[in-house]
């Protein structure tokens, strides 16, 4: 396995600098949302009565997060849409965020096109590609995030606050100016705590990435913002650590998957249960009891827990620790975290298909 406290082998390691770009999300914050806030030609939010935000993979979970921030400030219903077709609901008093960071996300460009047929009144979020050019075309919106990331999941600040800024902009969510500085000192501490630098003995998430080693991570948070980043960790499982890994939120998987941890069935699995202190207190009472129900299954579990914080900092926290601990565990395993050749067979076997 790759010392993870050995520079020079984690940049052998890491030829992408994937590790780099994790390090860097605190800085993509500001920038991303007065960006978004002075975005020409948002259209007027008079009459809007829901939004749908459209994407997929790592330009998409920037919606989630919105949505699970935002959940008890949104005036209007705001639907995820990960598919190639608007839902019925979608006309002229709908507003569609269409994200896509390299601009070519075929199921991305369809929804945006087919938004523009509706009437809908459309922002566009993307590094470039074709969607910056059809917003062009159309008049439509556009946020013009950095494109000098290698992949979509780099570029998790700018996807997910250049739209709030949008969205504050727009008086569709609140002035996030403050939230955003008490994020950036959140990152800036978890980042002190285990940024490359500090050496595996003192440092939390070079030590779960050792802990979890070659098992299958099952990752548990909170409905809210804790569910969104245990999806996040389990796509930064897949697309970094090139592994297989699951996630849930309680209280729903109390209703069904905790049966599944049967007997001798967790062995081969760990589970990182993700924890706030702003937990609706009928859930943080079933944390303890489900984890125990996991742990007689035969898996390990470890808590993390988020620093006191708005939504915004507790989401963007738990983010920032599953990225660097998926990082580190391609790193140890000899694996470049950067590429992500299975979905690029996919893609080529569907073009040619």
């Amino acid at each position: 396995m790759t010392d993870l406290d050995d520079p020079a082998a984690l940049r052998a390691a890491d030829p992408g600098g994937m590790l780099d770009a994790v390090v860097g999300l605190p800085a993509q914050l500001g920038e991303a949302y007065e960006l978004g806030r002075a975005a020409p030609g948002l259209a007027p939010t008079d009459g809007v009565t829901s939004i749908a935000f459209c994407g997929m993979g790592g330009s998409a979970i920037a919606g989630d997060v919105i949505r699970a921030v935002y959940a008890d400030r949104l005036p209007v219903p705001m639907s995820m849409v990960r598919a190639p077709e608007l839902p019925a609901h979608c006309g002229p008093a709908t507003l569609v965020v269409a994200s896509s960071y390299s601009g070519d996300t075929a199921e991305t460009l369809a929804l945006f096109d087919e938004a523009v047929a509706r009437g809908c009144r459309v922002v566009a979020v993307t590094s470039g590609g074709r969607l910056a050019a059809r917003a062009a075309e159309a008049g439509a919106a556009c946020l013009a995030v950095p494109g000098m990331l290698a992949m979509p999941r780099a570029a998790f600040g700018s996807l997910a606050l250049a739209p709030v800024g949008a969205l504050a902009a727009m008086g569709l969510v609140p002035d996030a100016a403050a939230d955003i500085e008490e994020a950036e000192a959140a990152l800036r501490s978890v980042l002190a705590a285990c940024g490359p630098p500090v050496p595996t003995a003192a440092n939390p998430a070079k030590s779960l990435a050792r802990w979890i080693a070659d098992r299958v991570p099952v990752i548990w948070g909170a409905e809210g913002v804790a569910a969104v980043a245990a999806d996040r960790w389990r796509t930064q499982f897949n697309e970094n650590a090139k592994s297989p890994a699951l996630s849930a939120a309680l209280p729903e998987l109390d209703h069904n998957e905790v049966v599944g941890w049967s007997q001798g069935r967790g062995r081969g699995f760990v589970l990182v249960a993700l924890r706030h202190h702003a937990e609706h207190p009928e859930v943080a009472a079933r944390f303890p009891l489900s984890i125990d129900i996991a742990r007689a299954s035969g898996l390990e579990a470890e808590e993390i827990w988020a620093s006191d914080g708005s939504p915004l900092a507790v989401v963007l926290e738990l983010a920032l620790r599953g990225d660097l601990t998926t990082t580190y565990l391609a790193i140890a395993r000899g694996i470049d975290p950067t590429p992500i050749d299975a979905i690029a067979r996919l893609k080529r076997a569907l073009a040619d298909a």
